[in-house]
């Protein structure tokens, strides 16, 4: 199971949101550059990166940063946030990321969904934020009248490389991830699936392994490390173990 570590960029800083919220937020000493390093240092090759200024401006705001990231590190990343014009696709993997996650824009609009994944094979992620079972979209402001299952039916057949599902009322709540709807998810899935949002201790990451769910193919893992409830030795234990 691949661990991805998270970084999140606003206003050049990491931090972490609760439930999405940006009123919400803790700032971490670490620069994302440094936090990238340390992630490196520790022996992980995935990287799960949003840029939260992007997110809300929708367009490719912290480019430089991933551009320095990619240039300077050896890890496999993708990279969300604001990105809904094929042209910001293209920037993000003229950088040299592994996958770029796209939320709202696809949701809204699923025919730019499915050329994006054919225009770029294998390259777009799709992350399906849902709040109670239906799906939230613009920084979780707008809550939309859809099932995620119901979406997920919708799309299976385009090309998505990747989901990233996130519960967004587990999101950097520490109280562990919502394992029975991403196990729902990934049993309709025609990709592979990555869960998200609630990771509160390495029992977590162990419960994910445990689940010996061959089309669940990783875990992100946020504010538990920020906050040190996950020490990055004893996580980077589990990245071969």
């Amino acid at each position: 199971m691949k661990i991805f570590p998270a970084i999140d960029i606003k206003d050049k800083k990491c931090v972490r949101l609760i439930k999405g919220d940006f009123d919400n937020k803790t700032e971490y000493e670490n620069s994302p550059i440094d936090q990238a390093r340390k992630y490196q240092d520790h022996g992980f090759k995935d990287l799960h990166i949003v840029d939260l200024d992007g997110a809300l401006k929708g367009r490719t705001v912290n480019l430089d940063i991933i551009q320095e990231v990619v240039r300077k590190y050896n890890l496999k990343i993708e990279i969300g946030g604001g990105i809904r014009t094929l042209d910001s696709i293209k920037k993000y993997l003229d950088t040299g990321v592994d996958k770029v996650i796209l939320g709202s824009a696809a949701i809204k609009n699923k025919e730019f969904l499915k050329e994006a994944c054919e225009k770029f094979k294998n390259k777009i992620a799709l992350g399906l934020d849902a709040m109670n079972g239906n799906l939230s979209v613009f920084g979780w402001k707008e809550n939309l009248n859809i099932k995620t299952l119901d979406f997920l039916k919708e799309i299976n057949s385009f090309g998505v490389s990747r989901i990233i599902y996130t519960d967004i009322n587990k999101d950097g709540m520490k109280t562990s991830p919502n394992f029975n709807d991403t196990i729902k998810i990934a049993e309709l899935s025609n990709c592979p699936v990555v869960i998200s949002g609630g990771v509160s201790s390495i029992n977590d990451i162990k419960k994910a392994k445990d689940l010996n769910n061959k089309k669940i193919e990783g875990i992100i893992i946020g504010k538990a490390i920020y906050d040190g409830d996950i020490k990055l030795d004893e996580l980077a234990k589990e990245i071969n173990a």
